[in-house]
C-alpha cells in the first residue's frame, strides 16, 4: 500500500479553499490534469460535495473520481475502478491555524495499491511531487488575489 501525505499552510479560510477544490471543472490550473464535471453532487449536498462525479485526463490516462465526503473541514475522494491505481482514496484535512489573518493547514492523504509493474517509490515520488506542486499553485492562487 503506497501512503502520501503532504502538509501546506494556505493563507485563505477552510471555506475558501474547499470550494476552490470542488470547482471540479477549473482544478486544471492547480492540477497538471484536464477534469471533466460528469455528475454534479447529491441533492442537498454543497456543490461539487458528496456523489459528485469527475473524469480526469492526465499523462496518457482517463479515469472517474468520485467525491464520498465534502464539508468545510475535509474533502474525500476515491477513484472508481482500479485504473490507474487500485484502493484509491484521497482525504483532503482543512484546519485552521489563524482566524484573522485567515491561515488553513491543508493535509492531503492518498493511499492506494501500485500497479504490479510500478514500484511503489516510484508512484509515490510522482503522487507527493503532483500534490506539493498543486498545493503551491494554490497557495500562490490566494495570495495574488490579497495583493
Amino acid at each position: 500500500m503506497v501512503e502520501i501525505k503532504v502538509k501546506r499552510a494556505v493563507a485563505a479560510t477552510p471555506e475558501q479553499i474547499r470550494s476552490v477544490l470542488l470547482a471540479h471543472a477549473d482544478l486544471g490550473r492547480f492540477f497538471n490534469a484536464h477534469f471533466t464535471l460528469l455528475a454534479p453532487q447529491e441533492p442537498g449536498e454543497i456543490s461539487g460535495g458528496k456523489g459528485t462525479i469527475r473524469e480526469i485526463k492526465m499523462q496518457g490516462t482517463t479515469f472517474k473520481e468520485q467525491i464520498i465526503a465534502a464539508d468545510n473541514s475535509h474533502i474525500s475522494y476515491r477513484i472508481i475502478g482500479s485504473k490507474p491505481v487500485a484502493q484509491h482514496r484521497g482525504d483532503i484535512y482543512l484546519n485552521t491555524i489563524n482566524e484573522e489573518p485567515s491561515l488553513t493547514e491543508v493535509n492531503y492523504h492518498i493511499s492506494c495499491i501500485a500497479p504490479f509493474w510500478l514500484p511503489d517509490f516510484i508512484l509515490a515520488f510522482f503522487i507527493k511531487k503532483d500534490i506539493s506542486q498543486a498545493l503551491k499553485k494554490i497557495a500562490r492562487y490566494f495570495q495574488e488575489r490579497v495583493v
